[in-house]
């Protein structure tokens, strides 16, 4: 994936990048069946995150300099994308890759049968080079960064280094949403909607576009060789949080959005929705109970807009909160009061009727259980952050 990151912008090949139905690690049949799943007319692989594809992509890296040089170019490029955060290599592995790799040598043969690899470059050295590549270890942290660095459209987070450009950055994440979670890449990009890749070892490298990247690692593997407590993971995240590329940004308002400015959004929502019920505005709440708002939202002093209504005495904005939103009419503001103690206090006997009424038959709502459980799950997630 990385390394297709670096050739994006450069590459001759006019190949195209596509996700393919195979599953991992069949990248690859030769033997009486149709090749087109996964290649050109003329030969070259549709994607880099696959075997085949990733082959050809390492032969295209640094084509005028030696194995060493190839792969400490590769593995400083990786340093700045992790902002110098931890980047090691582990031999054992490499040596397994090359000693287990018959697979990945017969795909080779095959690309070079089918002259995917530009003049002059040595099939066993790309090979080489790709079995390298794959023993490269990260931890969570630095591969965090690596996230982070993508979703902030190539510059390093840490450093502020540009390390990819933009056209890279798209076209990787791109990749990444169509075809990085083997074959549950479907319904990830479904149920998730976020751009993601999964490793055999139980790790997952999230990226939200303009907002953070992440990794989570638990080797544990489901039946496609994705992490499953890590897909979970990122299953809640997507249901606290309006990460979901087709999620409504404006109109969610059972999800949080950290894109806002917290306090000064939530503090104008405040205001507005009481000064609704203070002018006795029956027309802005309901515009505002349409758009999703949350209509039990408390000032500094905890009260809700069913206090402010109850207080001033209007008649049809109680009856509308009461009515049509069924907020609670036991929230108690910062003295201990409930609605009902408000229209008491101010006589407005039509009021405490109404308030009564409703209390005898109140039951909370489907939705404020709904509301419950989120704000269950959002504390089971922090603890699991």
């Amino acid at each position: 994936m990385w390394t297709a990151s670096l050739r994006m912008p450069k590459s001759s090949l006019e190949a195209k990048w596509r996700p393919t139905s195979l599953s991992w690690p069949s990248q690859i049949q030769i033997c009486g069946a149709s090749p087109c799943a996964l290649w050109t007319v003329s030969g070259i692989p549709h994607n880099p995150m696959v075997n085949a594809g990733a082959i050809v992509v390492s032969s295209l890296i640094k084509m005028d300099c030696n194995k060493a040089e190839k792969f400490d170019f590769v593995l400083q490029y990786l340093n700045k994308m992790a902002g110098n955060e931890y980047m090691g290599f582990s031999n054992a592995t490499f040596q397994s890759e090359k000693e287990t790799g018959d697979r990945n040598y017969a795909i080779g043969y095959y690309l070079k049968e089918k002259k995917c690899f530009p003049k002059g470059v040595d099939m066993m050295a790309a090979l080489d080079l790709y079995f390298q590549l794959c023993s490269v270890e990260v931890t969570c942290e630095s591969g965090s960064v690596m996230a982070a660095t993508l979703a902030n459209g190539g510059i390093c987070p840490i450093t502020g280094e540009s390390v990819l450009s933009a056209e890279a950055v798209r076209n990787t994440l791109s990749l990444m949403h169509s075809c990085g979670m083997y074959d549950l890449s479907g319904q990830f990009a479904f149920h998730v909607g976020l751009p993601a890749k999964s490793a055999v070892s139980g790790a997952i490298l999230l990226v939200v576009p303009n907002i953070m990247g992440m990794m989570c690692l638990s080797p544990p593997l489901d039946k496609l060789g994705n992490s499953y407590r890590g897909v979970s993971f990122c299953q809640k995240l997507v249901s606290l949080f309006n990460f979901h590329n087709y999620d409504n940004l404006r109109h969610c308002a059972r999800k949080l959005d950290p894109r806002r400015e917290g306090g000064e959004v939530r503090n104008k929502t405040v205001v507005n929705l009481l000064f609704a019920a203070y002018s006795g505005d029956v027309s802005a709440l309901r515009r505002f109970a349409l758009s999703a708002m949350d209509m039990e939202q408390k000032d500094y002093d905890s009260r809700t807009a069913l206090h402010v209504a109850a207080a001033e005495g209007h008649t049809e904005v109680v009856k509308f909160l009461i009515e049509a939103c069924k907020v609670n009419p036991f929230v108690k503001d910062r003295w201990g009061n409930i609605p009902l103690d408000d229209a008491v206090q101010f006589n407005h006997l039509e009021v405490v009727k109404l308030l009564q009424d409703y209390q005898d038959s109140y039951t909370p709502s489907e939705t404020q259980a709904e509301a419950t459980a989120e704000a269950l799950s959002k504390e089971n997630l922090e603890s699991m952050v």
